[in-house]
């Protein structure tokens, strides 16, 4: 694979660029990657540059994790609805599976890593069909490796294997994921126990003398082999490994009971293979129980001494994690009796729960030193389990089946605790923190099944234990202790009164301003988990289940503007500058409270003067996502209440948006639209000539370049279109914009918002203004229909016609569509919207789609025509169908979407499109003098069956299906109604 010198070094410039401090050259470099990256050859470059050793490491480094990601996007997907536009030339993917494998084994291991993981992503969507010899040639290259004794080539192969098998963890169980794990067992199970066993050998040939640094590649091999054991083994369990059993069992028990020299074990290496032999086991556990059930009592026996043994190994920590989840495992399980003995439990509760329950060095240093992991783990509930988070798990699991004797063994070590705090105040606060711990870990929460014995009295813990932590006059003081009680705080935020919250507000607000980030991050979390707090409420006579806001405006505003203050205070705070958990509180209480007056303009400057300041470096997504919702809240909340105040967001907010579209900050451009979206909405036309400026811009098909950007380009042209329908026509800027629409509903991945686009047009332009045009419109739908007509396109269809003939009326929709061709309109009827009626999903849909059926059943000649009456009667079918449909859907728990702005968490930052709910409108529903759509359907048949008695009667007999009839009559009867 040759690639000129000079592109690898020009492409090596740029990445070099991409870390410059100069916001301006980085941003130029980022330009030019981008630029070159439709170029053929761009990813081949890519992989060049990673596995060149003539370039600095950093630049190959990046261009391998550029490479990773250009396979990730870009690489042809199998998906029927994928678009491949933009995906790599066949040809550069064909020149990287022949070499990506040979260059990854001779990468080093940071960029190995990465060829790993882009090796991964290729084979996701070729391998085993399209790459049938990638599998033979990893195992041939790890023959070679393992007849040559070099076990670091072993572990890069291994390395790419564990990448490749990795998508048997968590991928949907189907015929074809078995089909492809059936091919590689027949060709990897065997060479990998090989390779295990060969290993394992070496290891135990190393005796007492060996030296870490000789050793740590053998353990990593044997590491690497139990997780792709892991792998193969996730959906059933292999025959190969089933008939193998003994091999593999009796090698982890060995890992697990043996003690290696001090100086290995201090190494970590050994207790990082032990933590993989505990996740098997724990798989095992789960899946295999039957199979495994004999191995049990020894495994549990060997794991209990692990974690009962002393040790320095750095890597102890997680094993112990991955050890107590097995022990809970198995505690959960038909063979709990394994513990069930009252030593036992004691032995467990004594030596494994409250141990690791208390707070190690670790736990400080991270509180002070890397806060923002600390948080993620211990409150967020994040993919890598605590020490603490597992010791809870396995006392809940011990509970499940031994409540009274847990509670009893737990309550009486908290009191022993709080009992040692009480007499030294100053020395024992982790005594007090560790008590909390477990009264979290075994407490029960609402909606919780098991009942038994209570741990604590609730009211009497949370009076005497929690709350005076909170009113304290020392609240700086012990800030470890106080994220704990917080913590409890966010844990039974639902089982605290509504009086005892607000009245405790003001307290917990003091916290927002701690000088610990822990503390006042935990503070900003419990205020925004309370805020979205959720009672259910049964609808009275109805099957119907809501879940309402607990706390509501009149709840939180006297709280508001202190909690608002606080909070701007803590946002300048070292290293909560960019404080995710500080700004997703800030947007909840500004998305509840009403402000007005002084703060309004206070914390519109402060958020605008934070959104300046993130856009020299764009790094924290989650905080600016947030950043973007708060503004949308403020500009939402209080210009609807004073509309008074849109002068001064838009001096405010004009400056900060047009320097992201200028200095192209490709990251913010969605979010940029989307407010722009929300001021042309609370603006009252005439625009000003910023806003048609910005509207002449949004015409450019230049500017829908970016597809992240177009659903929040729709947003801005939607609002540009409720506000001037009626200057369409000058300056040919409807025939632009029905290009840009051409453009998108040509592509599955953006039909959605030319549908969007097109339901908005049709609302607010006069049938004077589209008439001329409408022609066009079907040509472009009706042709994109013969290659689409997955369910999705045929409803934005129907809707969209049902638009037109509620907008303009039924006449207008048949005569416009049968243009094209005579008749068109009843083929389509018949062919696309009687099957699909029953699928319209939407409350504001299906009562546009009912409306507009039934009209054309009681006014459209096409349907009233006598030759058409096999037609009108399977349209009524569907509408009732429809109509039942969405009967049984309400007979389920409705949620009011309150909490709909954490719905789009980011995961990185890859530009994408990400909804701003508080930037959104509400959908118009333009049937508003239509109430019901049951009742107009049926006074609507009554009236038209009066006009023609005895006319309808057999057809809905012969054309509609009993259950319909019977659904028919009864909604009939429900609103006296007689079809004649």
């Amino acid at each position: 694979m040759e690639v000129p010198p000079e592109m690898l070094d020009t492409l090596a410039g740029w990445f070099a660029q991409t870390l410059s401090p100069d916001a301006a050259a980085r941003r130029a470099a980022e330009q030019s990657l981008s630029s070159a990256a439709s170029s053929p050859g761009f990813a081949l470059a890519l992989l060049g540059l990673a596995s060149t050793p003539r370039h600095d490491l950093q630049a190959r480094l990046a261009a391998s994790v550029y490479f990773k990601n250009e396979l990730r996007r870009r690489w042809p997907k199998p998906s029927p609805d994928a678009d491949d536009v933009d995906n790599l030339p066949a040809n550069d993917c064909a020149i990287i599976k022949t070499h990506i494998l040979q260059l990854l084994l001779t990468a080093p291991p940071l960029i190995q890593s990465q060829l790993s993981e882009a090796l991964a992503a290729a084979a996701a969507s070729d391998f085993p069909a399209k790459w049938e010899s990638l599998l033979p040639s990893i195992v041939s290259s790890l023959g070679t490796a393992l007849s040559a004794g070099d076990v670091p080539a072993a572990n890069s192969l291994l390395a790419a294997a564990v990448s490749l098998f990795s998508r048997f963890r968590n991928a949907f169980d189907t015929n074809t994921l078995r089909i492809d794990l059936k091919y590689c067992l027949e060709g990897f199970a065997a060479p990998l126990l090989e390779v295990f066993l060969s290993t394992s050998r070496r290891l135990q040939a190393s005796g007492a003398s060996a030296n870490p640094l000789e050793l740590r590649p053998v353990f990593e091999c044997l590491r690497l082999c139990c997780e792709i054991f892991y792998s193969l083994n996730s959906i059933d369990l292999p025959e190969f490994f089933e008939d193998h059993m003994r091999e593999w069992m009796t090698e982890f028990r060995a890992f697990l009971t043996t003690s290696y020299p001090p100086a290995v074990e201090a190494d970590g290496a050994p207790d990082a293979l032990r933590a993989a032999v505990c996740d098997n086991l724990q798989l095992y556990m789960e899946k295999y129980e039957e199979e495994f059930r004999g191995y049990l009592k020894e495994f549990v026996e060997a794991v209990w001494g692990l974690l009962m043994a002393q040790t320095v190994s750095p890597s102890r920590g997680q094993l112990a994690v991955t050890a107590i989840r097995f022990l809970t495992t198995v505690a959960e399980s038909v063979h709990h009796a394994l513990f069930g003995t009252p030593d036992a439990m004691k032995q467990i509760c004594d030596s494994v729960v409250v141990p690791n329950l208390r707070l190690r060095d670790e736990d400080e240093e991270s509180f002070e030193v890397n806060w923002v992991e600390y948080v993620r783990r211990d409150a967020e509930g994040s993919d890598t389990d605590t020490l603490r988070r597992a010791a809870c798990r396995l006392l809940r699991g011990l509970a499940a089946n031994y409540r009274e004797q847990v509670a009893a063994l737990v309550s009486a070590q908290v009191q022993q605790m709080l009992a040692a705090y009480a007499a030294d105040r100053a020395n024992n606060w982790k005594e007090k923190d560790a008590a909390i711990y477990l009264v979290i870990a075994l407490m029960q929460k609402p909606g919780a099944t098991g009942g038994g014995t209570p741990v604590v009295d609730m009211e009497s813990f949370f009076a005497s234990v929690i709350v005076p932590e909170l009113q304290a006059p020392d609240w700086q003081s012990e800030p470890m202790l106080k994220a704990t009680v917080l913590r409890f705080l966010k844990e039974f935020k639902d089982q605290i009164p509504k009086a005892t919250a607000l009245a405790l507000l003001p307290s917990v607000t003091r916290f927002l301003t701690h000088e610990s980030n822990v503390v006042h991050s935990y503070a900003a979390i419990f205020i925004e988990n309370l805020l979205i707090t959720k009672d259910v409420v049964q609808v009275p006579g109805a099957s119907v289940v809501t879940r309402t806001s607990r706390y509501g405006t009149a709840d939180i505003n006297p709280y508001a503007q202190q909690i608002i203050q606080s909070l701007s205070t803590a946002l300048n705070y070292p290293d909560s500058n960019e404080n995710p958990y500080l700004m997703k509180c800030l947007m909840r209480v500004l998305g509840i409270s009403i402000i007005s007056g002084q703060i309004v303009h206070e914390i519109t400057a402060r958020l605008v003067g934070i959104l300046m300041e993130v856009c020299n470096n764009p790094k924290n997504p989650d905080f600016n996502h947030y950043l973007f919702e708060s503004l949308a809240a403020v500009i939402g909340k209080a210009g609807e209440q004073d509309p008074a105040l849109l002068p001064l967001f838009e001096a405010s907010l004009f400056p900060v948006l047009q320097r992201i579209l200028v200095e192209d900050i490709s990251e913010f451009w969605p979010y940029a639209f989307q407010i722009f979206a929300q001021l042309v909405n609370l603006s009252q036309p005439p625009l000003s000539q910023n806003y048609m400026q910005l509207f002449g811009v949004l015409l450019s098909n230049a500017t829908w370049d970016r597809p992240p950007c177009v659903p929040a380009l729709v947003r801005l042209l939607r609002a540009f279109l409720r506000k001037i329908p009626n200057e369409l026509n000058e300056g040919g800027r409807l025939p632009n914009i029905l290009v840009i629409f051409r453009s998108l509903v040509s592509r599955s991945s953006t039909e959605d918002s030319a549908f969007y686009m097109l339901n908005t047009l049709v609302e607010n332009v006069g049938l004077d203004i589209i008439n001329p045009h409408i022609k066009e419109i079907w040509s472009t739908l009706f042709n994109r229909l013969q290659t689409r007509q997955a369910v999705k396109f045929v409803n934005s269809l129907v809707v969209v016609m049902s638009l037109v003939s509620v907008k303009y009326g039924p006449g207008v929709l048949v005569s416009s569509v049968d243009t094209i061709q005579p008749n068109l309109f009843t083929t389509i009827l018949q062919r696309f919207w009687i099957p699909n009626l029953k699928l319209i999903k939407g409350s504001l849909e299906i009562k546009l789609t009912t409306v507009a059926s039934t009209k054309l059943l009681c006014e459209s000649a096409v349907l009233l025509d006598a030759a058409a009456a096999q037609s009108w009667g399977k349209l009524l079918d569907s509408i009732v169908a429809l109509l039942s449909r969405t009967d049984q859907d309400g007979a389920q728990e409705q949620n009011d979407g309150a909490d709909a702005a954490d719905s789009q968490r980011t995961s990185g930052y890859s530009v994408s499109f990400v909804r701003l709910q508080y930037a959104g409108k509400r959908e118009d529903d333009i049937l508003k003098e239509v109430n019901d759509p049951k009742q107009f359907l049926v006074t609507s048949l009554a009236s038209l069956s009066a006009q023609s008695p005895g006319r309808f009667g057999p057809i809905i007999e012969q054309h509609v299906d009993p259950a319909n009839k019977g659904a028919l009559l009864q909604l009939c009867a429900t609103y006296n109604a007689n079809i004649v």
